[in-house]
């Protein structure tokens, strides 16, 4: 199957695994690369930009496909070495990069002078457009059901990729709710050249993830996850768990008094007890509503078959109806 995102990209197919904190390895990136989507690391899940650039180098010996690296960009008094990381990005001779969080417009440069193209991460049209005026190559537009941040518009897919393709000239893919073959015929009959998909790939056999991850994801329906942090205007969709629990009953109690200092011990930190150990109760995660599609944990190879191979089903039966 050919899109602009194919093309674009590199890639056999039109699916890209999203940058997830501790989830985004070259393990994780390099299997979903080989299967034909575009795997890709999460940068700020390394320490440094030496190790993100090991990182790299890990994933160039486990694929000779495309594949990329997420660079998030956080709010924050002390942010990260994002000259570095993106410096290790380029000398890396990665060829895509997937932004995500506020304007990347400062990173574009020496991106765009290397050659490299670059998805922006958007929850909103508004947002897309910027994307496309500042000169991103293509956009990941995020609806509702994201896990994650959803941002504050809280408008789901079904409204909001139809509103982008009707606005944006740059190509776009849909994120949030993607999982199967369903999922990327839908998003291309609302306008999208392509799906991003986070949650859904946690639960494949490659995933550097604990057992525990993989079969809360399984074990979950749409029904089990919760909105944080919407006080605080930084909504995040997370899987609940005990200590999401004591964080809404901390952010109802406090109400407009809330600050980030209060939640803490519930959302600082506490990815590798949960990824990489298996806490599930450690605190919260990102997780979106599409885990109650996710039935079973196959190799990513298996995954992206199935999806294409349900899409062509799906595309071939409307095709049959059209003719009868």
């Amino acid at each position: 199957m050919k899109t602009a995102i194919t093309e674009m990209f590199g890639i056999e197919h039109p699916i890209i695994q999203g940058g997830m904190h501790w989830v985004g390895f070259a393990e994780m990136a390099a299997a979903v690369s080989n299967a034909g989507g575009l795997g890709i690391i999460t940068g700020l899940t390394q320490k440094t930009p030496a190790d993100l650039a090991n990182e790299i180098a890990r994933c160039k010996d486990m694929t000779d496909k495309p594949f990329g690296v997420n660079i998030t960009i956080l709010p924050t008094l002390t942010p990260p070495d994002y000259p570095g990381i993106v410096q290790a990005v380029i000398d890396g001779g990665v060829k895509v990069v997937e932004t995500a969080g506020r304007n990347p417009v400062e990173l574009l440069p020496p991106l765009k002078d290397a050659g490299i193209k670059v998805i922006h991460k958007c929850t909103s049209v508004r947002h897309s457009l910027k994307a496309q005026d500042i000169g991103c190559d293509a956009v990941s537009v995020d609806g509702f059901e994201c896990g994650g941040h959803p941002g504050e518009d809280d408008v789901p897919n079904f409204i909001l990729l139809p509103r982008a393709a009707d606005e944006l000239e740059i190509p776009f893919v849909s994120s949030g709710g993607m999982a199967d073959g369903r999922s990327l015929v839908a998003s291309l009959a609302m306008g999208a050249q392509g799906m991003n998909m986070g949650t859904r790939f946690i639960a494949t056999k490659e995933a550097p993830v604990h057992q525990n991850v993989k079969e809360a994801i399984v074990a979950a329906s749409e029904l089990d996850t919760r909105l944080v942090m919407r006080g605080l205007r930084n909504t995040e969709r997370v899987l609940n768990n005990s200590a999401v629990e004591r964080l809404l009953e901390k952010e109802k109690e406090l109400g407009d008094a809330l600050t980030i200092q209060d939640i803490l011990p519930e959302v600082a930190g506490v990815y590798p007890s949960i990824m990489q150990e298996g806490d599930m109760d450690k605190g919260a995660w990102s997780c979106g509503m599409v885990a109650g599609l996710i039935n079973d944990i196959p190799t990513c190879q298996e995954l992206i078959d199935g999806i294409m191979r349900d899409a062509e089903a799906i595309l071939g039966r409307m095709n049959g109806m059209q003719a009868g």
